[in-house]
């Protein structure tokens, strides 16, 4: 771990030795917004412009503490320290079980390890937490597809494809793809 990281994470943990996780912050409006914007795409550059977006609301940890757990398991995971970052990621979830995001990246790092089952488990719980979660339903299909529940990824993938049809998980979709506001 760096050590700018470890006296960050000192320096919170010793000043809120007791204090508990505030709420995520809210950007369901912003969020909703985006969706839109990325039904209405009309090509795969602005729609990663969107994504891009989304992963910057969906990476707002709720306070500096959080913040540092999270920065910190993903550039982890980003160095192929797969344990490394799952256990910073259960320390972020031990401190803000609400915030759908430290479930979705630990959920990808036990992807990486092809730790399908597990994973699943994390998705499920970001999803539940965060509903329009893109990135957490299209893991979700992804891991279905790991696991060769087939029927299952197609379901999720659909349900993620609504929301953002520019997914490159769309490569994985048999059939039609679903209906989006601008087909209407």
């Amino acid at each position: 771990m760096k050590s700018y990281v470890i006296a960050a994470l000192l320096a919170c943990t010793a000043s809120s030795a007791f204090a508990q996780c505030p709420a995520a912050p809210d950007h369901s409006l912003q969020l909703g917004e985006l969706i839109t914007s990325a039904q209405i795409a009309t090509d795969e550059r602005a729609a990663q412009a969107v994504s891009n977006r989304m992963w910057e609301l969906w990476a707002d940890a709720p306070d500096a503490r959080a913040q540092a757990f999270l920065d910190e398991g993903m550039s982890r995971r980003e160095g192929y320290d797969f344990a490394g970052a799952i256990s910073v990621f259960e320390d972020l979830i031990a401190y803000c079980p609400n915030y759908a995001e430290g479930y979705n990246q630990k959920a990808f790092a036990h992807f990486l390890r092809q730790e399908y089952d597990t994973a699943l488990i994390e998705l499920d719980k970001a999803i539940a937490l965060s509903p329009n979660h893109i990135a957490a339903i299209s893991g979700k299909a992804l891991t279905l597809i790991g696991l060769q529940r087939d029927d299952e990824a197609q379901v999720a993938l659909r349900k993620a494809l609504a929301l953002n049809p520019w997914l490159k998980e769309r490569q994985f979709l048999k059939g039609e793809m679903p209906v989006t506001k601008t087909d209407l």
